[in-house]
């Protein structure tokens, strides 16, 4: 009974409510306040709900969004593209959560752009929001066409239209996906790498002239004698490589780097009709270093490809080998004036007479000691051969010790010439040194003084110094060897008994005397 009168009162109630603003049953109904935005219509929930139509809540939502209905309507826009047909706003929106309830919902952060129609690609994709969607507006009134932000950028000045994306893209607004194959001027070679603007003056890209010297006039080394068909020579590909058959018409083969200079290297006029010299001196004068000493030809020597890469086959050619230090040698060195005039001497002297340090006294075959690869270097010389060999410490000795003034020839053989400030005897034995001592070393020495002299040193004679009883050289001084001679002083017996004192004293000790058989 209890529910049956509640349904009773319910039907009641509602059927009061429709035909009334919303009254205190109402809000005492209402699950919560609605949002801010739409507190001014919380008194007329007919604004927004239809009691008798659930399914028309959207058309009043549009009633009021009349923009966005315009946006369902024309599939256009983020709601005419998210939502699909009979699409509830409620499935989004939600009503009834406070004041402060944020009823959008909507995250920038995560925000799907291209559900929009407008899919954020290349610099799209990394500009701020703020760029395009100015403060104040809604981001729905946000302008989608290029020429709306591009104006400013658009170097055409909009005489092409406002389809930028025609020929630009999103990636760099710099560069162009324009097809010029399809205009009467296919883009080839050079031509495909320069900028628009160096041949499109006119913003509107009409009336662009297409003759070569409208655009070449400048590069034109010719200055206009050759004509204006400048694709008779030149490529689009590169300025510089042209197609002139240079040997066929101008009878002179362009190699190496002849093939690599500009035309007006040579012809300097201009004008390709005056006569350009064909040997090499006519252009090279001013590049010869020789100062014409080797005459005008240079290919003998230099070839097309550098200039610097100069051969010449001097033993060939000149009958001369340039080994050694002589490849090193600059040609001027020896060619110091005009070689067709000047033979130049093939011995060494004719060349070395101010290296000579021997000035001249060795003679003129400066090879039979001498190298080529150092006038310093490996100097072979066979001492053996002359009449001086070198032996012991002889051989380890620098030539300038024996020869200071290099003149070698009479130079003295006997050893006191050379080692009179090492002679202990200063001279008292002569000059005949190696007949103690021996060239491995000044102190090993002997001397058979008996067997040379006829006279034995033997007891204390043996410990004297040689300087006791030579007191002169024993070349020109020859010393007696009979006792009374040196032992004058020592004879007690004042000659008495002869000069023989060995017949009594012995060599050991003059004490001890005694009458010997």
């Amino acid at each position: 009974m209890r529910s049956w009168a509640a349904a009773v009162l319910g039907t009641v109630l509602l059927g009061w409510a429709a035909a009334a603003p919303a009254g205190p049953l109402e809000r005492l109904l209402m699950p919560g306040d609605v949002a801010k935005a739409h507190a001014k219509l919380e008194d007329e929930c007919s604004k927004c709900h239809d009691r008798t139509d659930k399914d028309r809540q959207t058309a009043l939502c549009t009633d009021c969004h009349k923009d966005i209905g315009a946006d369902l309507q024309k599939k256009r826009g983020f709601h005419g593209h998210a939502l699909k047909p009979g699409a509830a706003c409620t499935a989004c929106h939600t009503e009834h959560k406070g004041r402060a309830a944020d009823i959008v919902r909507f995250d920038r952060e995560s925000f799907d752009h291209s559900i929009t129609g407008f899919k954020l690609d290349g610099r799209h994709s990394t500009t701020g929001c703020a760029a395009c969607h100015v403060a104040g507006k809604k981001l729905r009134e946000v302008q989608t066409t290029c020429f709306d932000c591009h104006q400013k950028q658009d170097i055409h000045q909009g005489k092409l239209g406002k389809d930028c994306a025609s020929c630009h893209n999103t990636t760099s607004f710099a560069k162009t996906d324009f097809d010029h194959a399809k205009t009467h001027f296919p883009l080839k070679g050079a031509h495909a790498r320069v900028a628009c603007a160096d041949c499109h003056h006119d913003p509107s890209y009409k009336n662009t002239p297409m003759e070569c010297v409208a655009c070449h006039a400048r590069d034109d080394a010719h200055k206009g004698a050759r004509g204006p068909k400048c694709g008779d020579c030149h490529n689009s590909e590169k300025w510089k490589s042209s197609s002139f058959d240079h040997e066929k018409v101008g009878h002179f083969r362009l190699n190496g780097a002849h093939a690599k200079i500009n035309c007006d290297a040579c012809h300097r006029s201009g004008d390709m009709k005056v006569k350009v010299p064909d040997k090499c001196a006519g252009c090279h004068a001013a590049d010869d270093r020789h100062g014409g000493r080797f005459g005008d030809d240079c290919g003998s020597c230099h070839t097309e490809q550098k200039w610097k890469d100069a051969h010449y086959d001097h033993e060939a050619k000149a009958h001369w080998a340039l080994k050694g230090k002589h490849a090193k040698v600059d040609c001027h060195t020896c060619h110091t004036g005009p070689v067709s005039g000047a033979k130049l001497p093939k011995d060494c002297a004719g060349c070395h007479k101010a290296d000579d340090v021997h000035h001249g006294s060795m003679g003129k075959e400066c090879g039979s000691c001498h190298v080529e690869t150092g006038w310093k270097e490996k100097v072979r010389f066979d001492h053996d051969m002359t009449r001086f060999p070198l032996v012991g410490l002889h051989a380890t000795v620098a030539c300038e010790e024996c020869h200071p003034n290099r003149a070698f020839r009479n130079t003295a053989r006997d050893c006191l010439s050379c080692h009179k400030v090492d002679d202990v005897h200063k001279g008292n034995l002569g000059k005949d040194c190696a007949s103690c001592h021996n060239p491995n070393g000044w102190k090993f020495w002997q001397f058979d003084h008996g067997k040379a002299t006829k006279f034995t040193l033997e007891g204390k004679h043996a410990k004297l110094d040689c300087k006791s009883c030579h007191v002169k050289p024993a070349d020109e001084v020859k010393l007696p060897t009979d006792c009374g001679t040196c032992h004058q002083r020592d004879d007690i017996h004042n000659g008495g008994f002869g000069r023989d004192c060995a017949r009594c004293h012995s060599s050991i000790s003059w004490r001890g005397a005694g009458v010997r058989q």
